[in-house]
Parts: structure tokens; sequence; C-alpha cells
């Protein structure tokens, strides 16, 4: 796919985006919203322009596999341990405001 190298757009570009995306501009936000999306396309165009002939997609830059630890099992808190610090407790349980009534 070929790029142009500079990519701008029109006023007219910009409140069509605008439109679409249910957005009402003012007319100063226009002017300054076609340089910032122009200079974006102009970013993406570079980035386009780079050979990638050859290298595999990827959604890492480092060979990762899973990095989670193994799932052991291992003592835990007692239940007294547990509720030691909990503002409120009944009948072993923690004791919490009902959410729905």
């Amino acid at each position: 796919m070929v790029y142009p190298s500079t990519m701008s757009l029109t006023a007219n570009d910009v409140l069509h985006i605008a439109r679409l995306a249910r957005v009402q501009l003012a007319p100063a936000d226009v002017e300054r919203f076609t340089t910032q999306l122009s200079g974006i396309l102009e970013h993406f165009a570079a980035l386009a322009a780079v050979n990638t002939d050859g290298i595999e997609p990827t959604a890492h830059p480092l060979p990762l596999s899973n990095v989670m630890r193994a799932d052991e099992v291992a003592p835990s808190l007692s239940q007294e341990d547990a509720l030691a610090n909990a503002p409120e407790q009944e009948d072993g349980y923690f004791r919490v405001r009902a959410v729905l009534e």
C-alpha cells in the first residue's frame, strides 16, 4: 500500500469527522483540529513508510510465556485471623451493609 508523504485534512474533512462522531465544533476548534489531526496522519504515514517485510506481527517485543506463578496449595489465614481487623463481624463472617434491599 502506498501512502502519501504528507497527509493534510481540510476543514470540511474535520467537520465530516465531527459529524460522524456526533460532536459539535466551534470554528476555532475546526482550525485547531485540522492542524492536529493532519499531524497525527503524518505520523501514521511515517510509520507506514517503515519496511516491515519479513517481520512477524507481535503483541509484545519480548518473547513471553505464561508469567503467572504456579497455582500451588498453601496454608491460608484462619477464620479468626481473617476477621481480626474487620470493622464488623457476625457469626464468623464479615458484616457489611446491604447492597440490595
